[in-house]
Formats: C-alpha cells, structure tokens, sequence
C-alpha cells in the first residue's frame, strides 16, 4: 500500500478512518521525540524520518539521490508498520527493545528485521517508541551507518 501522498500530512489526511487516528498519534510520538537534526518527509511512499542531505550530504548508499534513512511508519493492509533502521544496525538496540518491549504491551511482538508490526492500535506502546526514538543522535546514526553499511 504505497502512497503517492507528497507530504506527511497529506499522507496522515489520505488513510482510512478507522488507521487515521492511530496512525497520526504515532506519528506526533515519533516526531515529538525525533533528535535534532533528523527530518521528517515521504520516502518510498511512507512518512520518513531521514538525515537530510545538508547534514550528510553523501545520502544513502543504495540512491545517493535520497537523504539517509532512519525511520519510517506506514499503514499497510493488515497493520500499522513502524521501521527503525538503528534497530537492525545495533545489537544492543535490538536487545533493549526487545527486553522493554513486554512491559509496554500485551501484544506480542510481531518485527521483521527493521520492521516492527502492529495490527492492533491499543497496542502500540507510544512511550516504548518515544524512548527508543531519543537513543540515537543524528550522529551517532551517521556513525553506525558508515560503520556498518558504507563500503
């Protein structure tokens, strides 16, 4: 379900009424919460929370068109996905997440890699989100991606 929506905002305005509501709150934690630096725009038809190019001008590895990706929310056909790439470059990130995320939500924690799935929207665990979302700076992002990704 790629939107062909040109701003965040038309994209929230655009989702069905009964993902609208859900969609938006999340989005407002992931915002709210985002590290200075870090930008908020459409990416591969979803909300992106990027590294703009004027902060690495180099862009992301695979299109160097594209700033670098950090994250991304989108509503999908079974669920509201959340993508956090810092996830699946850090270990320890993952582990934190995974440990916390129980004592959040009584849902089970359904992810794939980067992707982390809620089908249900009293199950999205805002705090959980709005945490993890300050546990990495623009930079230390910067740095985990060339370490990691940038050959």
């Amino acid at each position: 379900m790629t939107s062909t929506a040109t701003t965040p905002e038309q994209y929230l305005a655009e989702l069905p009424d009964d993902r609208r509501e859900a969609v938006t709150q999340l989005h407002e934690t992931i915002v709210q919460h985002l590290p200075k630096g870090f930008a908020t725009i459409m990416n591969y038809g979803m909300i992106g929370y990027v590294v703009p190019h004027s902060i690495y001008p180099a862009g992301y590895h695979c299109d160097k068109k594209l700033p670098l990706p950090f994250a991304g929310l989108a509503s999908q056909k079974g669920s509201i996905n959340f993508y956090h790439m810092g996830i699946y470059a850090k270990p320890d990130l993952l582990e934190w997440f995974t440990q916390e995320y129980p004592r959040h939500t009584t849902a089970k924690l359904d992810m794939g890699k980067s992707c982390i799935r809620f089908k249900k929207p009293e199950h999205i665990p805002h705090a959980l989100i709005a945490e993890l979302m300050q546990k990495m700076t623009v930079q230390q992002w910067i740095d985990t991606y060339e370490s990691n990704y940038k050959r």
